[in-house]
């Protein structure tokens, strides 16, 4: 059966997400006609798994875990290719009231032994009691298990030919049992898994169900997301079970090798619902090909969410002005914000209205913390651009914080503090982390810097990303803006970040990726960005290159400035660089 035709319920009622737990959320969607589809990077669909063959297999799967001497709350190590396997060993454990742990896929083979190291970490931190691989990586987890005690480290293929033992008998999944744990991107050297209970799960599935997405019983969701991150684990393999509704994937690589077959498959499936950070559009926006969008159909395309790092408008703008050939919808744009520790969703703008912008004076945000509307400006300086993203979803309370922990008024900006019934219980084994992020009553530090206007949030930056120089706070995305903006440059090669000396000298730097091979171009690209950062800005920048694919990134595949601020530490004398920092760029922006 092809489920690529097939993407109705037929004569099975459709149900919202009002279920106990996971499994009985697929027993449910068990009973009608959908499902899951595989597509390879060519666009051939390659696998076909209805939910009904899923729900069968990991029943199967269940017993052979337990008939391997696993107890109820052990954790199964499951790294997370986008393959049907995946969501078998997953369910499989919901079965068997066991915690699956996505591990991250490899981005690329070329640096082994860091994903070893990584790998090692996640399996230590967790304290995995087996793991599981496809074949194709199983070296991988052989060598980052070594000397722990785990009691199985297999591939995909090796635990599904285990005998089955029929005797076993199920105990079905309690509220209260642990669903899953979900590692934080990032978080590769202390990795902090975040617990998410049955019922925590269940309760941000329905909201997402029923309020955020309102999900109809002829959507169909389409996803190149990474299974081992929040939102395409989440977003794109529970909420489709959830709601009874058919889902298409494609492999996270090879959607990077040819982002223009995320949009073409879209177009062949007439998928209604797909989500990507800004960094998807982006790709897209960039690789598309001359008339290519008039051999699209996007006007199915109901939902086109965005989130799961800072929404820029002009990225949104330029795809839906490249795809209104294809019938793209700039009305589908749906801007969110979530994070792992409360599943995944805590608000959405509303539907079909597109995305809203609200345009401050950005010198003002800076020096004062207040958002004030640029038309409303004195004086207006630097106009700043921050996407709404939306009101929160029922039974969550949000409050903005200043630096003494006091709630503010609208448009004052602070650290985002939310509370909810999707919050998670804390990070496994990390009680120092989880003490720091939730308190007593349930209030989760998010960590996110925002403010409020006309009931919706605003994100403006991380707290731990923010730039303080000379008491002026820069948000690095402003930075990085303003280097992948050069001609030599692209979307995506820019970090920026402030490093401290040991006389407490604040630094801020800005790595940048070049192509450029000539001494002479390279000062010039570095001349250009000193100087438009400090005309911009109003502060000095140590520009540094580096060569292209350089840049880490996290498990999810973004950039990660933590990463590249460490390895910047680790190669260079502060205290030396900051005194010759000044003559440098005194000459450079000269």
């Amino acid at each position: 059966m092809d489920l690529e035709q097939t993407p109705t319920l037929n004569d099975l009622k459709p149900r919202a997400a009002n279920f106990a737990t996971l499994s009985e959320a697929l027993d449910y969607a068990a009973k009608g006609d959908t499902g899951t589809n595989f597509y390879s990077g060519r666009g051939e669909l390659y696998e076909v798994m209805s939910y009904a063959q899923l729900r069968t297999d990991a029943i199967n799967l269940a017993r052979k875990m337990l008939a391997e001497g696993l107890n109820t709350g052990d954790r199964v190590a499951i790294l997370a290719e986008t393959n049907a396997d995946f969501l078998r060993f997953f369910f499989a454990c919901q079965y068997a009231r066991l915690v699956p742990v996505a591990l991250p896929a490899p981005v690329n083979l070329g640096g082994h032994i860091a994903y070893e190291s990584q790998l090692r970490n996640l399996l230590e931190n967790s304290q995995a009691d087996i793991a599981l691989s496809p074949p194709g990586y199983l070296s991988y987890l052989k060598e980052a298990s070594k000397g722990l005690e785990l009691k199985k480290v297999a591939s995909y293929d090796e635990f599904k030919a285990l005998p089955e033992d029929d005797s076993i008998t199920l105990t079905p999944s309690q509220p209260e049992d642990v669903a899953y744990f979900q590692y934080t991107s990032g978080s590769t050297r202390f990795p902090r898994g975040v617990v998410i209970n049955q019922s925590t799960i269940m309760n941000n599935l329905q909201g997402m169900i029923e309020h955020g997405l309102q999900i109809r019983s002829d959507d169909r969701f389409f996803s190149w997301l990474p299974l081992y991150h929040d939102m395409g684990l989440i977003g794109l393999v529970l909420v489709p079970m959830a709601s009874q509704c058919s889902v298409d994937y494609l492999d996270t690589r090879e959607f990077a090798k040819r982002p223009r077959m995320w949009l073409r498959l879209m177009s062949r499936t007439k998928a209604t619902i797909s989500f990507s950070p800004s960094f998807g559009y982006e790709l897209c926006t960039r690789r598309l090909r001359s008339g290519e969008a008039e051999e699209l159909d996007l006007s199915h395309w109901r939902v086109a969410g965005i989130g799961a790092e800072m929404i820029r408008s002009h990225t949104l703008a330029r795809f839906a002005d490249a795809l209104s050939k294809a019938n793209f919808d700039t009305k589908a744009f749906l801007a969110c914000y979530g994070m792992a520790e409360c599943c995944l969703a805590i608000s959405f703008s509303p539907l079909y209205a597109g995305h809203s912008t609200d345009w401050i004076d950005g010198d003002h945000l800076a020096s004062e913390e207040y958002a004030l509307p640029l038309e409303l400006s004195d004086d207006p300086g630097r106009a700043a651009g921050f996407v709404k993203c939306g009101t929160p979803l029922p039974g969550y309370e949000v409050e903005i914080r200043d630096r003494q922990g006091q709630p503010v008024e609208k448009r004052h900006t602070g650290t985002i503090h939310v509370r909810g019934p999707s919050v998670m219980t804390g990070y496994f084994n990390c009680p120092d982390e989880t003490a720091a992020a939730l308190s007593d009553d349930g209030w989760l530090n998010t960590g996110d810097i925002g403010y409020c206007v006309d009931d919706q949030l605003v994100i403006t930056g991380r707290h731990k990303d923010l730039i303080i120089i000379n008491g002026r706070n820069i948000w690095p995305q402003d930075l990085e803006y303003v280097a992948e903006h050069q001609p030599e440059t692209r979307s995506g090669d820019a970090v920026a970040f402030s490093v401290t000396t040991d006389e407490e000298q604040e630094l801020c730097v800005l790595v940048v990726q070049s192509r450029l091979t000539e001494k002479a171009p390279q000062k010039a690209l570095i001349k250009r960005l000193i100087t438009q950062v400090r005309l911009e800005y109003g502060i000095d920048c140590y520009v540094e290159l580096v060569a292209p694919r350089s840049l880490p990134r996290t498990s999810s595949g973004k950039l990660s400035r933590a990463k590249a601020r460490q390895v910047f530490l680790e190669h260079n004398d502060l205290s030396a660089l900051f005194n010759e920092t000044n003559d440098k760029l005194a000459h450079s922006a000269g």
